[in-house]
């Protein structure tokens, strides 16, 4: 059975193709096991007979973090199944290690814990982030200090007590992006976090790149279908280490059931990203057009999110759907629209929302697996009723954020929209340099 082999299945002996790796990462043991869907362990505990070795085994992970050799001791230390889930994202990012955590806010209170347990509680942060992580920082409930900045600006923000640098790109929910290996240039010895959850490792691994610590709200792409929850931080072994002592004593495990999910999740994950972008760029290419829009936002790495501002009332647009669900969250085989304002987003001061390019007027779609044609007719019902002004412009990534229109004026600019290359001939990328 699984609980009577190792914890960690073996890794392949090359490297693969990501579609490659997304079937088989944590499941090379299978076919040795004489099994071919990976086994769910429910077990909370595991029956042992040998206590002085259970003393020793408690006491050598309660020294080094590492998982325990033999079979499990308690599924609060660590579980088979939630196991071959974090190898395969480790081999998907790139990175020696992955712990994973009930949500991806337990992850990163995790990784707060972590730094700040070593003496190393201020936080570098470039906004936006999601709501919940700005609230996190900000709020101080960790005991942490964050100094907001800009990416031009993070060499300086760091202090002798920096224990994290983090960014979330495309950020959510304007969709802006950073230069990893720049950013992670300017944290020096200074940890770089990335937030990877919109773009997955199918369009970029921040680890190849110089990021440290690459965090994922798992519910989202990893998962894919809406129906699961759970975080994972993908690092190195001597965090990843420190990580899973945070985890023990303060609670925060997957469940296996989820573990199991999110596993099959991977397997689809390429083929549902790819797709989705492609509808995703198509969109982003007709909204621009539409006289109802103020502006589009959609990253130059591509991507299933897309966000665009309307000249009218967002909530009208939030009504007005059919098709698509108005939700929180992201990155299920469906798509969902929200006013960020309202709810993601709506726990961060209104100065800060607004500054860093969370308008009132902005609408967040995660563009699912439908067909786009109908996805189009059902996003333009849905603004059939609003005004009618001038085309403005699309937000080119990782420039600076125009001004929030006017209510009672009409935008006066109007160039050209500007989409790279790669959204015009609606190809899907390499890999290259979040309710949310």
């Amino acid at each position: 059975m699984d609980n009577e082999v190792s914890m960690t299945p073996p890794a392949p002996s090359r490297s693969r193709a990501l579609a490659t790796e997304a079937v088989h990462a944590g499941r090379d043991d299978l076919a040795s096991l004489g099994l071919h869907a990976p086994p769910l362990d429910l077990s909370t505990t595991y029956p042992s007979y040998d206590s002085r070795g259970e003393a020793e085994r408690i006491d050598a992970f309660a020294t080094t973090g590492a998982r325990p050799d033999g079979p499990p001791v308690y599924a609060r230390l660590d579980n088979p199944t939630t196991a071959r889930f974090e190898t395969a994202l480790a081999q998907l990012e790139g990175t020696d290690s992955a712990v994973a955590f009930a949500s991806g806010m337990a992850a990163l209170t995790a990784v707060l814990l972590a730094r700040a347990s070593m003496g190393l509680r201020h936080v570098v942060a470039v906004r936006p982030l999601y709501g919940c992580s700005d609230h996190l920082l900000g709020a101080g409930l960790l005991g942490t200090e964050v100094t907001w900045t800009d990416p031009a600006g993070i060499a300086d923000a760091i202090r002798p007590d920096t224990g994290l640098v983090m960014v979330e790109t495309p950020a959510n929910p304007t969709l802006a992006e950073v230069d990893i290996r720049a950013v992670a240039h300017s944290c020096g010895s200074v940890p770089l976090l990335v937030d990877n959850t919109f773009a997955t490792p199918v369009l970029q691994r921040p680890a190849e790149h110089g990021a440290r610590i690459v965090l994922h709200s798992a519910t989202k792409y990893l998962g894919g279908h809406g129906d699961v929850m759970g975080g994972v931080v993908a690092c190195d072994e001597e965090f990843a280490a420190r990580l899973r002592q945070v985890r023990f004593a303060t609670g925060g495990v997957l469940h296996p059931l989820a573990g199991y999910l999110l596993l099959r999740g991977l397997s689809t994950l390429p083929v549902r990203v790819r797709a989705a972008s492609a509808s995703a760029a198509e969109l982003s290419r007709r909204l621009t057009a539409d006289p109802r829009i103020s502006r589009v936002h959609y990253p130059a790495l591509g991507g299933a999110m897309v966000s665009f501002e309307v000249h009218g009332d967002p909530h009208h647009v939030i009504a007005g759907v059919r098709l698509i669900t108005p939700a929180v969250s992201l990155g299920s085989v469906d798509s969902l629209i929200q006013h960020p304002a309202s709810i993601s987003h709506r726990i961060v001061d209104e100065g800060d929302r607004q500054a860093s390019g969370v308008g009132d007027r902005l609408l967040r779609m995660s563009v699912g697996l439908e067909d786009v044609e109908d996805l189009w007719a059902d996003l333009c019902q849905a603004l059939s009723d609003g005004p009618v002004r001038p085309v403005d412009r699309v937000r080119p990534a990782g420039r600076e954020l125009p001004s929030e229109p006017s209510e009672l004026s009409a935008p006066t600019e109007s160039p050209e929209p500007v989409l790279s290359e790669r959204q015009q001939r609606r190809e899907q990328p390499e890999p290259s340099s979040a309710g949310r």
